[in-house]
């Protein structure tokens, strides 16, 4: 739980959630986390990838001076405007709109550039960029393209791509210099502009330097205006992929509002009227018609159904309801006409509860500090410091008399240094690592949003799984047909499937569909069914009932002690029992359960060699988890059963709590918050929208073993991610005391810098072969 988590639960506290631009590093959200700590009582969680914060503040603390605090730190606040406000919410609490809650992205007006900007704003700069330097690099590179005064045209041609396109950089360097701190974006801003304006000043001051088309080796070495557009160009198009992936953060919340019901059919006076599900209030009386969502949450008044709760639950099972009984708003009404008084309407549904704690999980994360930013947060201020040393010295040491050639040499070294230090091989090492890992996954069905997935998946060591559609299928099959009378089990279930043949009801398709398998059904008459208690019909002239208990004594059946017994017993297995009778006497007992997926055994097996130790998380009732935790091979310790949406999430922090690391494979609505709220969400792709949008990681089929598939490439990337910021460091560690004495030429520090990122590149197409 983050700091401003705790705080919230004082009293007297609100909470504010602001969106923040401007953003570039790790050092940037540490820097407003201590403005905003500096306002008596106030604390704050601020989250890098969604450019967002959630800030605690006492009663006397406006939003006003909050906006202030972070707007004085050089970056633009805005309150966000959502529809799920907090239960503790203040007369000025923020209450952002539905659609963008827990987004973390500033509005569309802003002069966005936290983290190079977003998608739509980067993608005309790269369009630009990579146009103009493949000439200028052609031109530059290649002697048979050289054409009379062709530097005149590099330096034209760049002079756009270093200045507009380069732009994010230019930007968020200045920002930052302003703070006097400095980032990637410093070392990206200085190098390329140096690059730019040394080559700019050799050919002003020689302008001839080209004038012959192809030169003589050595002539024109002092050019390096390829040098600043291939930086810039390869830089863009890493922040442009990193801000396509981060442009979706919010769609989790939008997908979960959505599924609501849009209308309610509304009693009033004895006429039904149909209005906006937003303008039910507590109290009013509606009709939820079979197939229709249940408007918002309340108890039935009238009627009797199965209603599928997956939807919240996760679990595939519907419950039966009937007067008296609770309901959830965006649930389905599986069969009856049911009529259900609203209890709780708005922000207060089970609902918009859960857009909250999505939307909370996903800011209480701990921001993820880039591997890069890392490194550049103590290199880049050596680099230039080096730099500034290098130029003063060659000055010093030159002698009394400082004419121009000494000046060409000191300035000559000094830019050496900084091209050999720009950061081309850093910006490359995650982007390109991440491509080539992401590119493979998606061959294996696999999707990972980000390169902080690679970094949490480094260090799992729990992984909780949900039971519905992760574990197992989630749909309902016959386990057994147990005979109580000596009726053979073919003919009980041969009867059982005609009669319910005529129903709509899941656990009726199962057994309709078993019994079909075995032969044909025989035709039925006199169908009579109850919602949520069974079906009766005559068969062969038999009087069929199948169903539970209290169908059955509705239909004068008596059952033996024995009987009961039976269905006690595969009731404690995890099964569903279904009563079946024939002529007012119990004859048989069906079992159905949810069946395992045939490769869970053998992934949870994988889980554990990769040192992960998988927890079976359900909604589903003791006897059933016990049941298919002891089919895969998850210990009795560790089961956790009748889990609600929050027991999950709950779940999840009591082990984080305990200094686990944990990863959380579901495919629910019910699993949505508590995979934000992991350390690494794993959705399953046959899951719901919400859930594979909350997640980190997605895989696309349906098998368990996919999981570990993508723990093992996510790992494997990040490693491979790592080695490359290695060499691009080494190179870079290694070439600048060499330029700073003079013995490495500036096109040489180019050359070596473009081997540092070939090498990235070559190292990261290994990952091509992964499972090959």
């Amino acid at each position: 739980m983050s700091a401003a988590d705790i705080a919230a639960e004082r009293p007297g506290t609100r909470t504010v959630e602001l969106d923040i631009a401007g953003m570039t590093c790790a050092s940037c959200v540490s820097r407003v986390e201590r403005k905003l700590a500096k306002l008596d009582g106030v604390s704050a969680s601020v989250n890098l990838p969604l450019e967002s914060a959630r800030v605690t503040v006492p009663a006397g603390i406006t939003d006003q001076q909050v906006l202030a605090t972070v707007n004085a730190t050089g970056y633009k606040a805005t309150l966000k405007d959502t529809a799920l406000p907090a239960h503790d919410a203040g007369p000025h609490e923020a209450r952002p709109d539905a659609a963008h809650a827990g987004m973390g992205t500033a509005p569309a007006e802003h002069d966005h550039m936290a983290h190079g900007g977003s998608a739509a704003m980067l993608r005309p700069r790269l369009i630009l960029a990579a146009s103009l330097t493949l000439p200028v690099f052609l031109i530059s590179m290649v002697p048979a393209l050289q054409f009379p005064h062709w530097g005149w045209v590099a330096g034209v041609l760049s002079l756009p791509v270093v200045a507009w396109s380069a732009w994010p950089f230019h930007r968020a360097a200045a920002i930052n210099a302003r703070h006097f701190a400095s980032t990637m974006d410093t070392l990206v801003s200085i190098g390329v502009t140096a690059a730019f304006l040394f080559s700019t000043i050799t050919l002003l001051a020689d302008p001839q330097l080209t004038a012959q088309g192809a030169a003589m080796e050595g002539e024109h070495a002092s050019l390096y205006f390829e040098v600043a557009a291939v930086v810039v160009t390869f830089l863009l198009l890493g922040r442009y992929l990193e801000a396509k992936a981060k442009a979706k953060a919010g769609d989790a919340l939008k997908a979960l509002l959505n599924l609501g019901a849009k209308a309610a059919t509304v009693l009033r006076e004895g006429v039904e009227v149909e209005i906006p599900a937003s303008e039910l209030a507590v109290g009013e009386v509606f009709v939820v018609r079979p197939g229709e969502k249940i408007a918002t949450d309340g108890v039935v008044t009238d009627g009797a159904s199965s209603v599928d709760t997956s939807l919240i639950t996760g679990e595939s099972l519907p419950v039966d309801v009937a007067a008296g009984d609770a309901v959830t708003g965006a649930t389905i009404n599986a069969s009856g006409r049911l009529l259900v008084r609203a209890t709780r309407v708005g922000s207060e549904t089970t609902l918009a509860q859960m857009g909250r704690l999505v939307s909370r999980a996903q800011a209480g994360k701990a921001p993820i500090a880039r591997l890069a930013d890392r490194i550049s947060a103590v290199f880049v201020p050596i680099v230039l410091g080096i730099a500034v040393l290098t130029l003063v010295l060659w000055l010093v040491f030159s002698g009394p008399v400082i004419g121009l050639a000494e000046l060409q040499r000191a300035f000559t070294a000094a830019v050496a240094v900084l091209i050999i230090a720009c950061p081309c091989a850093l910006g490359l090492a995650t982007p390109v690592g991440l491509l080539t890992g992401t590119g493979r996954a998606a061959q294996l069905g696999i999707l990972i949003k980000g390169p902080q997935v690679l970094e949490d998946s480094r260090w799992v060591d729990t992984i909780l799984l949900d039971k519905t559609g992760t574990v197992t299928d989630g749909r309902l099959s016959v386990v057994d047909v147990v005979s109580l009378a000596g009726l053979p089990a073919a003919e009980i279930l041969r009867l059982a499937g005609a009669v319910e043949s005529h129903s709509e009801h899941p656990i009726a398709h199962a057994i309709t569909a078993h019994a079909r398998r075995q032969g044909g059904l025989p035709p039925l008459e006199h169908f009579a069914s109850s919602p949520g208690g069974g079906v009766r019909a005559v068969v062969d002239g038999l009087t069929v009932v199948t169903g539970r208990s209290g169908w059955l004594a509705e239909n004068q059946v008596q059952t033996t002690a024995a009987d009961r017994a039976a269905l006690v017993e595969r009731q404690r297995r995890g099964t569903t029992a279904v009563w079946v009778a024939v002529d007012g006497h119990a004859v048989g007992l069906i079992t159905l359960a949810d069946t395992v997926k045939a490769g869970s055994a053998a992934a949870i097996a994988r889980l554990k060699r990769l040192g992960l130790r998988p927890m079976l998380l359900t909604g589903d009732n003791a006897g059933v988890a016990a049941l298919v935790a002891d089919r895969v091979g998850i210990a009795p310790e560790d089961v956790m059963a009748d889990a609600v949406p929050e027991d999950k999430v709950a779940a999840v922090r009591r082990l984080q709590a305990g200094g686990a690391v944990v990863a959380m494979a579901g495919d629910g609505v019910n699993d949505a918050a508590a995979l934000a709220q992991a350390d690494l969400g794993i959705a399953m792709g046959s899951g719901t929208d919400v859930a594979i949008e909350a997640a980190d990681l997605t895989v696309m089929g349906n098998e368990l073993g996919q999981v570990a598939t993508a723990i093992e490439l996510s790992r494997r990337t990040l490693g491979t991610i790592k080695a490359n910021l290695f060499w691009a460091f080494f190179y870079n560690a290694v070439g600048i005391p060499v330029a700073a004495l003079g013995l490495l030429n500036p096109m040489i520090a180019g050359a070596a810098m473009a081997a540092s990122s070939v090498l990235v590149v070559v190292n990261s197409l290994r990952l091509r072969r992964f499972g090959r």
